[in-house]
């Protein structure tokens, strides 16, 4: 594709729209089991099946019908995303059209986050010249197809990024998680049927049917096909975005990709996924970049971000910044998620000036349990898992910030039995 911003979008010599071209033509049946055949799975974090999702999307009745780009990419240190809406919106838009062919959506929103201004410019240029081209609008390609985008700026919000506060923002509404049911793909953006994907999701629904879906597929694993944007931050020599099959490593990632820690430095940890991610130790560094590999390890790619720490950093520190973003972002809706976060925060920062007790570690276990099955949505059972999997990798670090050294030994080992 590349940028190609005259209003010829659709030459041939460029490949533009050959995709759609081609997709219209199928049924919808041959469409889904494209995509499911391909093992592709959410890019955003979620990581459901792609080609699942649409048929579910496809099976509900309704006069009209929501597709969502999700592109706030709010999540710590991930700006993969941005790269595609850089470097190729064309292909996210085609991707897009598709994905709305697919399920009968007739109408599509690009929510990018508000800190993206020239993004957003960009974005409206491109579904500009696809209007001129015949490729928004009425009557797509000659087919009974009517399909109209329109960009939305996020609020910036970061619970955002749960669908049902999504649906919310896009409405005009102070983004807030609603109680399920029902459901985004029964009710979402002013109540029609919603089907929500990522930026880097519809860009490979793109290449499924493009001239480059067999090169595509022949990457990665059996299990985990193709490749996969991460963003790698942190202390490391080459931070940035870069497109690697699955299977690497995450210590050739780390070293043979992102050169390898600065100024000699040793490496400590790692956070894989965003702020959300599982905080891994150097015991993790040899297990495979691949969605089951990493799950094996409970371990969730997430978002794609990889944020390396060196030697120098405190995990107990580390935690704290973690856990503050939580009690800023939560949308205090839900009392679990609100006052949970707030009270993990008053301890973590007892840990940071090491004047907790061992009834800390009890109460971390109590709120996690109560946070994990009572929380709206997914912000408030998933912000639990960095601190989880900190305690199971550097107990004898948080064990040091306590001052009933003694008995809290025994008491560590307990409370990572018991929350893992």
């Amino acid at each position: 594709h590349g940028c190609d911003w005259s209003s010829d979008v659709c030459s041939s010599d460029l490949g533009g729209f050959k995709a759609l071209k081609k997709v219209v033509c199928m049924s919808k049946d041959e469409i889904f089991d494209a995509v499911k055949a391909s093992g592709l799975k959410g890019r955003g974090g979620d990581a459901y099946p792609t080609g699942r999702k649409l048929e579910q999307a496809a099976q509900e009745k309704a006069v009209s019908k929501v597709m969502v780009c999700f592109a706030d990419e709010g999540e710590s240190s991930t700006f993969k995303d941005r790269e595609l809406l850089e470097h190729d919106p064309f292909k996210v838009l085609e991707g897009m059209i598709i994905a709305a062919f697919a399920i009968n959506a007739d109408r599509g929103y690009v929510y990018i986050r508000e800190e993206y201004p020239k993004l957003q410019k960009r974005m409206n240029n491109v579904i500009g010249l696809a209007k001129t081209a015949g490729l928004l609008g009425d009557n797509i390609l000659g087919k009974w197809f009517n399909f109209k985008v329109k960009v939305v700026s996020a609020d910036g919000s970061y619970v955002c990024g749960d669908g049902s506060a999504l649906t919310e923002s896009i409405e005009g509404i102070s983004g807030g998680s609603r109680i399920k049911p029902s459901y985004i793909k029964q009710k979402g953006v002013f109540s029609l049927p919603t089907c929500i994907n990522n930026v880097e999701t519809l860009a490979i629904v793109q290449t499924l049917f493009s001239d480059d879906a067999e090169e595509y597929l022949n990457s990665g694993t059996s299990e985990s096909k193709g490749t996969k944007l991460i963003s790698i931050s942190g202390n490391i020599k080459r931070p940035g975005v870069y497109e690697i099959p699955f299977g690497l490593t995450l210590r050739e990632i780390i070293y043979d990709i992102g050169g390898g820690i600065p100024n000699y430095k040793k490496f400590k940890f790692l956070q894989i996924g965003g702020a959300f991610g599982t905080i891994a130790s150097e015991k993790l560094l040899d297990v495979k970049y691949t969605y089951e590999e990493l799950l094996n390890n409970g371990i969730t790619i997430g978002s794609g971000a990889i944020l390396i720490a060196d030697e120098t950093n405190s995990i107990v520190d580390y935690m704290e910044t973690v856990q503050n973003l939580f009690v800023h972002e939560n949308c205090s809706k839900c009392v679990p998620c609100r006052e949970g976060n707030n009270q993990l925060a008053i301890i973590i920062n007892r840990l940071v000036n090491k004047t907790a007790s061992k009834n800390d570690f009890r109460n971390i276990n109590k709120i996690i349990q109560v946070m994990k099955n009572t929380s709206f949505c997914g912000l408030g059972k998933s912000c639990t898992v960095p601190l989880i999997s900190a305690i199971k990798y550097f107990g004898k670090e948080f064990n040091e910030c306590i001052e009933d050294e003694v008995t809290s030994n025994t008491l560590l080992v307990k409370v990572n039995t018991v929350i893992l």
